[in-house]
């Protein structure tokens, strides 16, 4: 890395105007993919609830597990992202490729045996979540063909990670959402028996998924090889790691699993919680959440844009620039916030219906979205600053101890209190748990200030 490069670098980072369209290179990209992601399982869940009420819970209770498994990939991926951003922003691509060959190691370590498992013990697994035999039947069906996504999706999410580290997202969002529209037309034909295919029902939903995946890993992977000069291009023997930078990445990443861990276990035990309310509680809870990630998404977005600018900053040693920018996506956050609450309130009617349940059991998802709208603030404030600010900071320890244990003292505690105890409605059940969201959110902004979690990892 010269001199000038360095400086080129650090003069574009000081540039407010420079600072916005940075954050919208990585923001942007993000956004659509995973407007596209959220899309396709919203799609999936109108598809799969148009066959019945068990239908959607059985798809829920078995995408929990994927969900488990995905949220390990993505703490591990955080946390070795901590090391690729600032590499990448000092251009020491020799690190970069070793830090992605841990990456492509770690996750080929991880799938493989969590799929063995999910396939043997599917029934009990499904059974954590609902008691109903068809409920059961279902979900096993359904997760003994998805399973086998997660290989798959693992290492493609690798590169996607990466992709967002050198801020080259533009054909892993166009390969990512051809995947999904492929994975939308084969729902169509295997779920119902159209287009020539044979009616399949949940079965057929996941082997479109399956499909899908497959042909994204094997796209995603051509074109990271086909482009010349791209950072990610790496060969085996570039990607072989020394035993002293891959202690240095799991020390900071194993903090981040461990949290992503202990927060996803936390969250499925809650959404089995409220599986006890019966099978159209955990349908609604299912389609609840996936309206609500449909408006998270550009959280999600501005999250890895700021992770990356201020990666890349802290790997140049600018400190107190870092934390410039840190209070910068801050106060966009809390702008975002009053939009995107307005907006989910407004929507949560005619997305509601789309669905076709039971007046009942509309109405009780309208009301349901309601709490999740007013939950949006505390949850999306201790998420950027979590996500976005202290892991790339490299604060890993704190964020594990905060945001994994605070889920287990408080919202699992009071999701079982409201449904077992208080026997309390599923809204209320919910709004009780968010709780939960505000206490965290003044705990991180606490840390924010204290200004301990700013860790440079190059040596600058």
């Amino acid at each position: 890395m010269t001199t000038s490069l360095n400086k080129k670098i650090k003069n574009n980072l000081n540039d407010k105007e420079s600072f916005y369209s940075q954050l919208m290179k990585v923001a942007l990209p993000v956004v659509i993919q995973q407007l596209i992601i959220v899309t396709v399982n919203m799609i999936d869940t109108i598809m799969v609830g148009k066959l019945s009420e068990n239908s959607i819970a059985a798809v829920g209770a078995a995408n929990q597990i994927y969900f488990v498994f995905i949220d390990c990939i993505f703490g591990f991926l955080s946390g070795t992202a901590v090391f690729a951003v600032q590499y990448w922003g000092i251009r020491d691509l020799k690190a970069l490729r070793k830090i992605l060959g841990i990456s492509y190691g770690m996750v080929i370590a991880i799938s493989i045996p969590i799929i063995a498992l999910v396939y043997i013990f599917a029934p009990k697994l499904i059974g954590i979540f609902a008691t109903e035999p068809e409920v059961v039947l279902l979900g096993t069906q359904y997760i003994r063909i998805a399973c086998f996504t997660y290989f798959f999706g693992g290492l493609t999410f690798v590169i996607s990670y990466f992709s967002r580290a050198v801020m080259m997202l533009k054909w892993p969002t166009i390969l990512n959402g051809i995947a999904v529209l492929i994975n939308i037309i084969l729902n169509y034909g295997l779920i119902y028996g159209k287009l020539g295919l044979p009616e399949l029902g949940v079965k057929g939903a996941a082997i479109a998924t399956l499909i899908a995946r497959v042909i994204e890993f094997v796209s995603t992977f051509i074109y990271v090889y086909m482009a010349k000069g791209h950072p990610l291009r790496a060969k085996i023997h570039e990607m072989i790691f020394d035993k002293t930078l891959y202690i240095r990445v799991m020390k900071t990443a194993v903090p981040v699993v461990f949290n992503e861990t202990l927060w996803v276990l936390s969250f499925t035990i809650v959404f089995a919680i409220y599986g006890r309310l019966g099978a159209t509680a955990l349908a609604i809870v299912q389609v609840a959440m996936t309206i609500n990630d449909f408006f998270q998404t550009i959280y999600i977005g501005v999250c890895n844009g700021c992770g990356v600018i201020i990666g890349q900053t802290l790997g140049q040693g600018n400190r107190e620039l870092a934390y410039t920018y840190s209070k910068k996506i801050l106060r966009i956050t809390w702008v975002l916030n009053g939009v995107i609450t307005l907006l989910l309130l407004f929507m949560r009617t005619p997305m509601a219906r789309i669905y076709d349940f039971k007046p009942e059991t509309t109405e009780l998802l309208m009301t349901t979205l309601i709490v999740y709208a007013l939950a949006m603030t505390p949850k999306m404030l201790s998420y950027v600053i979590i996500c976005g600010i202290l892991r790339p900071g490299g604060d890993t320890v704190w964020c594990f101890i905060v945001d994994g244990g605070m889920n287990w003292i408080l919202s699992v505690p009071m999701a079982l209190l409201s449904v077992e105890v208080f026997h309390w409605s599923l809204p209320l059940c919910v709004g009780f748990v968010a709780l939960a969201e505000t206490v965290k959110a003044g705990v991180c902004y606490m840390r924010f200030y204290s200004k301990k979690w700013i860790n440079v990892f190059t040596g600058r």
